[in-house]
């Protein structure tokens, strides 16, 4: 039962030395590829109504969601029938895999040394790597604001989030977390085409996020405390704007990193070439300058490690107590 705990806490360590194995096929990307070929199946079977995308679409959300946790523990289930040592390094590497702290840090200060050594237009290309917003628009500080959301919201969608659900089911819960934030990724926009066909993907990823998201702006509070940042001002913008955004997760992280740095995140963004009008997250009592991105990051890592620890002495506890 201690096994678990090894895998997600060895995954760490590696995520935050090495970083994504780019080099080998990411199995995010087989889940990306099954969910393109199963919404197209599932369109010429539903027809193209309110109704019929919205079953389509749940029916998509229950088969990717349900191949995603079957598949890896079916293979986890083999090879620890083969020898415990071949599953428990698979579980490793799946663990390791999952997790995109260093990944992030690395897209995210390649947009920081854009801004700092080379053009804007460079930098909105590096940031558009990272966001899902229109990037042509921005100027140098909407760029510098728009990486700074994205490592706030994923230091919960990317690392917190992922590393609770593998402590709690190993990489296969992972990979169930993962299936479902892909899904939304891919198919949860408020546009025409997923208005209807994304409902599914987009609620089950918020009640997946709800508490994950929580659990990291708090841990987000603490680092900012260790990192010499306001964490008093973190706590208070948190307490306040949590809510500011359509998503009931996404500004739980945006708060405490806009307070921690006291400037202001979100605000009207372009998307698709259309400007939604979305409220600020934040004060605005000075302009977020490139480093900012630094200071983010190492807000991320600090949460990253601090979590990764709390969850596993809580897991720890909850088995030995399980076993006696």
């Amino acid at each position: 039962m201690f096994q678990t705990i090894a895998a997600v806490l060895f995954g760490v360590v590696l995520d935050l030395l090495i970083g994504d194995p780019v080099f080998l096929y990411h199995p995010v990307r087989l889940i990306g590829h099954a969910i393109t070929s199963a919404e197209q199946a599932l369109r010429r079977i539903f027809p193209a109504t309110k109704g019929g995308e919205r079953a389509a679409g749940a029916l998509l959300a229950i088969v990717i969601a349900a191949g995603s946790t079957l598949i890896p523990a079916a293979i986890l289930y083999l090879l620890n029938r083969v020898h415990w040592l071949a599953g428990f390094a698979v579980q490793v590497f799946w663990c390791y895999q999952l997790l995109a702290t260093r990944s992030l840090k690395e897209e995210s200060m390649k947009v920081y040394r854009a801004l700092e050594h080379g053009t804007l237009n460079e930098a909105r290309q590096a940031v558009a790597m990272i966001v899902g917003r229109d990037t042509e628009k921005l100027d140098k500080e909407g760029v510098a604001k728009a990486t700074v959301e994205t490592i706030a919201e994923n230091a919960s969608d990317g690392v917190i989030a992922p590393l609770i659900f593998m402590m709690i089911g190993g990489p296969v819960f992972g990979f169930l977390y993962k299936s479902v934030n892909t899904m939304d990724s891919m198919v949860g926009y408020k546009n025409e085409k997923y208005m209807y066909f994304g409902t599914a993907a987009a609620r089950l990823d918020d009640v997946l996020n709800f508490i994950p998201a929580r659990l990291c702006a708090l841990f987000m509070i603490v680092s900012a405390a260790v990192c010499g940042l306001d964490a008093r001002s973190a706590a208070a913008v948190f307490k306040r704007d949590r809510k500011n955004h359509a998503s009931p997760n996404s500004a739980q992280t945006e708060s405490v990193m806009a307070g921690a740095l006291h400037v202001q995140l979100a605000g009207d963004a372009w998307y698709f070439g259309k400007l939604y009008h979305k409220k600020t997250i934040g004060n605005a009592d000075r302009p977020v300058t490139p480093q900012d991105i630094v200071r983010a990051n190492r807000m991320m890592y600090l949460t990253c490690g601090l979590a990764a620890v709390v969850f596993a002495l809580v897991r720890a506890a909850a088995v030995t107590a399980f076993m006696h």
